[in-house]
């Protein structure tokens, strides 16, 4: 504990805030005014539907419901409070112009079924977010449907299957690196195919040799993360793409790594023909929360007949319009035409950085990565040698000689303040610590998590108790996570 670098939060009692606990009969925070119309009977017009029993519904009054959320607002972390180290997960500071620009009224209000003629300004957004990620991607064309990442991996192989059909030569097997995004076989398998995993080389990089071997007509793809989850560039990137090409099957690209790539160089220029990007990692948009995101999808000549539809066309006059006869579509993919909002951020954060604007965000990224693996290379274990890009991965092999895992070195940097990076991923690296600052810290904020990063090693010399039992400063002390898991309690019951 002697070595805190933060103010520790102050402890409360496990119960504080629990609205149920403030509970007493009689209590309302509402007040309505008399009836003025015919009363229903409920029964009658329910009927079976009408439930009887209510449940326990907690009784209180309005200061007491603000302070309850207020308070539970306050034992949340954001970004808004500090460094969000989660590798892969890009945790980006999201502007508060994007959320200005969102909630204007025209576009805000705006429904996804008003007429075309009085919504131009709502496809002219379409329309521009659609160029400037082709032109960012170096793709030819894009559908902005999916929800999410995993949803764009899913719809991109829809189109590499219809590919493949409409050519007379369905194909089997998806080929995916171990250094791949976790839900890149899960996707594959859910579109029907089956996966078989390819081995990465001593630098943590596509080994060519494994790749040619495993390369046959029964391939449709490749699903290749470049960066992949290493942050590790794929330095033979067109002799991958050529090697995929010769045997007639497609290279699909993760672009959930993005944030490395954005102005310095497009995945359109190395041979990719279809890859996903995922808006709240790379443009802004809010990632948490359980959604909305975004992860379009941007794709070849060869796979445009197949993008979801409707897509966004220009007419004779010059106006805009949604164009639904296309007869090789793999149909619509998400209702209406895909999260809007995120859409509105996401040019919003385009616009307002412009081309030197997102290239100076790109190097920005790798360079605070690269600062950070610097800073802690010899406190903790660096297994691949390989240059970082936007994230490094550790792992806890120093820490583990005195029983310590990254699990216990991610708790224990809760008690610093900061929100822990990303514990035992990738699988490749046994053990990791993966760290992604994102552009958006500022050397001040990387400093206080380098130290914090030094002193729970240094503890852990010194007495490992200290990390095996953290976090010590939070409302709820160590959870036992495999039990929670496998036997979770869903429901409130009063004490």
């Amino acid at each position: 504990m002697k070595h805190l670098t933060r103010k520790a939060t102050r402890h409360v009692n496990q119960n504080e805030g629990l609205i149920f606990e403030k509970s007493s009969p009689g209590k309302a925070a509402w007040k309505l005014a008399p009836l003025d119309v015919p009363e229903v009977d409920t029964q009658e017009l329910l009927g079976a539907a009408e439930r009887k029993d209510l449940g326990l519904m907690p009784e209180v009054s309005e200061i007491e419901i603000i302070r309850h959320f207020t308070r539970l607002s306050t034992w949340n972390y954001a970004i808004d409070l500090g460094m969000y180290p989660l590798g892969s997960c890009t945790m980006k500071y999201n502007p508060r112009v994007n959320e200005v620009v969102s909630r204007l009224e025209g576009l805000a209000n705006g429904h996804p079924y008003q007429p075309e003629k009085i919504s131009q300004g709502a496809l002219r957004i379409l329309k521009t977010l659609s160029e400037c990620l082709i032109e960012i991607t170096g793709m030819d064309a894009i559908t902005l449907q999916p929800a999410a990442g995993a949803h764009g991996e899913m719809t991109g192989l829809l189109m590499v299957r219809a590919y493949h059909e409409a050519k007379g030569a369905a194909r089997k097997k998806i080929l995916i690196p171990d250094s791949a995004h976790g839900t890149n076989p899960a996707t594959a398998a859910m579109v029907g195919y089956g996966v078989e995993n390819l081995k990465s080389n001593e630098h943590g990089m596509v080994d060519i040799a494994a790749l040619a071997a495993q390369m046959n007509e029964d391939v449709a793809a490749l699903m290749l993360t470049n960066p992949n989850t290493l942050g590790v560039f794929e330095q033979e990137i067109h002799k991958i793409a050529d090697l995929i090409h010769a045997k007639g099957g497609l290279l699909y690209m993760d672009g959930a790594n993005m944030n490395a790539l954005v102005g310095k160089v497009r995945p359109g220029d190395f041979g990719v023909d279809v890859m996903h990007l995922n808006l709240h990692k790379t443009f802004s948009t809010p990632h948490g929360g359980g959604g909305p995101g975004s992860g379009p999808v941007a794709i070849k000549k060869i796979l445009e007949p197949f993008l979801p539809k409707p897509v966004v066309v220009t007419k004779s006059d010059g106006t805009l319009a949604f164009a639904y006869d296309r007869p090789q579509s793999v149909g619509r993919v998400r209702a209406y035409y895909g999260n809007f909002g995120m859409f509105i951020r996401a040019l919003a954060y385009i616009l307002a950085n412009g081309p030197d604007g997102l290239r100076q965000t790109t190097e920005d990224a790798v360079l605070n990565a690269n600062y950070i693996r610097k800073e802690l290379e010899g406190v903790f274990d660096l297994p691949y040698s390989t240059p970082s890009m936007h994230e490094v991965v550790f792992s806890d092999k120093l820490q583990a000689k005195k029983g310590v895992k990254t699990m216990d070195i991610a708790k224990r940097l809760i008690d610093y303040g900061f929100h822990p990076y990303t514990t035992a991923f990738p699988l490749i690296v046994p053990g990791a610590l993966m760290i992604e600052p994102t552009e958006s810290e500022p050397k001040e904020e990387m400093d206080l998590f380098i130290e914090a990063m030094k002193s729970i090693a240094a503890e852990v010399e010194e007495d490992p108790q200290i990390a095996l039992t953290a976090p010590h400063t939070t409302r709820v002390s160590r959870l036992d996570e495999t039990t929670a898991a496998r036997k979770p309690i869903l429901r409130w019951k009063p004490a």
